[in-house]
Protein backbone atom coordinates (compact mmCIF):
# COMPACT_ATOMS: atom_id res chain seq x y z
CA UNK A 1 0.00 0.00 0.00
CA UNK A 2 1.88 2.86 -0.85
CA UNK A 3 0.11 5.37 2.07
CA UNK A 4 1.51 3.36 4.85
CA UNK A 5 3.12 5.79 6.95
CA UNK A 6 0.24 8.10 5.94
CA UNK A 7 -2.04 6.07 7.31
CA UNK A 8 0.06 5.59 10.67
CA UNK A 9 0.38 9.26 10.50
CA UNK A 10 -3.71 9.85 10.51
CA UNK A 11 -4.38 6.53 12.95
CA UNK A 12 -1.92 8.49 15.52
CA UNK A 13 -4.00 11.62 15.09
CA UNK A 14 -7.23 10.41 15.15
CA UNK A 15 -6.23 9.09 18.51
CA UNK A 16 -5.22 12.45 19.91
CA UNK A 17 -8.60 13.58 18.12
CA UNK A 18 -11.02 10.85 20.01
CA UNK A 19 -8.92 11.94 23.36
CA UNK A 20 -8.92 15.67 22.72
CA UNK A 21 -13.38 14.92 21.93
CA UNK A 22 -13.93 13.15 25.17
CA UNK A 23 -12.32 16.12 27.10
CA UNK A 24 -13.88 18.66 24.86
CA UNK A 25 -17.41 17.24 25.20
CA UNK A 26 -17.06 17.11 29.07
CA UNK A 27 -16.23 20.73 28.85
CA UNK A 28 -19.25 21.42 26.41
CA UNK A 29 -21.63 19.54 29.05
CA UNK A 30 -20.18 22.02 31.94
CA UNK A 31 -20.87 24.58 29.05
CA UNK A 32 -24.67 23.57 28.94
CA UNK A 33 -25.07 22.89 32.58
CA UNK A 34 -23.97 26.77 32.80
CA UNK A 35 -26.53 28.18 30.15
CA UNK A 36 -24.08 28.08 27.66
CA UNK A 37 -23.16 26.41 24.66
CA UNK A 38 -26.47 26.59 22.53
CA UNK A 39 -25.35 25.99 19.00
CA UNK A 40 -26.44 23.65 17.36
CA UNK A 41 -23.34 21.95 15.50
CA UNK A 42 -19.76 22.66 15.51
CA UNK A 43 -19.19 22.66 11.90
CA UNK A 44 -20.68 23.66 8.93
CA UNK A 45 -21.54 21.90 5.88
CA UNK A 46 -18.82 23.40 3.47
CA UNK A 47 -16.01 22.05 6.03
CA UNK A 48 -16.89 18.44 4.50
CA UNK A 49 -18.38 16.97 7.48
CA UNK A 50 -21.71 15.17 7.00
CA UNK A 51 -22.01 14.42 10.80
CA UNK A 52 -23.95 17.38 12.08
CA UNK A 53 -23.45 17.62 16.21
CA UNK A 54 -22.95 19.93 18.65
CA UNK A 55 -20.12 17.56 20.31
CA UNK A 56 -16.90 16.69 18.80
CA UNK A 57 -17.24 13.10 19.17
CA UNK A 58 -19.44 11.88 16.24
CA UNK A 59 -17.29 13.98 14.17
CA UNK A 60 -14.60 11.83 15.08
CA UNK A 61 -16.61 8.79 14.51
CA UNK A 62 -17.19 9.75 11.12
CA UNK A 63 -13.75 10.35 10.33
CA UNK A 64 -12.89 6.94 12.06
CA UNK A 65 -15.20 5.41 9.77
CA UNK A 66 -14.19 7.36 6.20
CA UNK A 67 -10.66 5.96 7.57
CA UNK A 68 -11.23 2.78 7.88
CA UNK A 69 -13.11 2.78 4.41
CA UNK A 70 -9.49 4.13 2.85
CA UNK A 71 -7.53 1.23 4.22
CA UNK A 72 -9.95 -1.26 3.11
CA UNK A 73 -9.95 -0.18 -0.70
CA UNK A 74 -7.73 -1.35 -3.10
CA UNK A 75 -6.87 2.39 -4.11
CA UNK A 76 -7.36 5.48 -2.63
CA UNK A 77 -7.66 8.81 -4.67
CA UNK A 78 -4.90 11.12 -4.09
CA UNK A 79 -8.19 13.81 -4.12
CA UNK A 80 -9.84 11.66 -1.41
CA UNK A 81 -6.95 11.41 1.11
CA UNK A 82 -6.51 15.00 0.61
CA UNK A 83 -9.82 15.95 1.51
CA UNK A 84 -9.73 13.47 4.96
CA UNK A 85 -6.75 15.25 5.58
CA UNK A 86 -7.95 18.79 5.80
CA UNK A 87 -10.84 17.57 6.96
CA UNK A 88 -9.08 15.77 10.62
CA UNK A 89 -6.62 19.08 10.35
CA UNK A 90 -10.09 21.43 10.59
CA UNK A 91 -11.25 18.80 13.49
CA UNK A 92 -7.75 18.91 15.74
CA UNK A 93 -7.53 22.51 15.04
CA UNK A 94 -11.07 23.47 16.01
CA UNK A 95 -10.46 21.14 19.00
CA UNK A 96 -6.92 22.59 19.92
CA UNK A 97 -8.72 26.54 19.79
CA UNK A 98 -11.35 25.18 21.92
CA UNK A 99 -9.04 23.44 24.68
CA UNK A 100 -7.20 26.94 24.81
CA UNK A 101 -10.27 29.25 25.35
CA UNK A 102 -10.71 28.51 28.93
Amino acid sequence: MPYTNVFLQIKENLQIAYRQAIDSDARLDELRKAGHGKFVAIFTEDQGFTENSNRFLPYVQELVAEFDAMQNSAHVAPETLEVFVKKLATLLQTLQVFKLSK
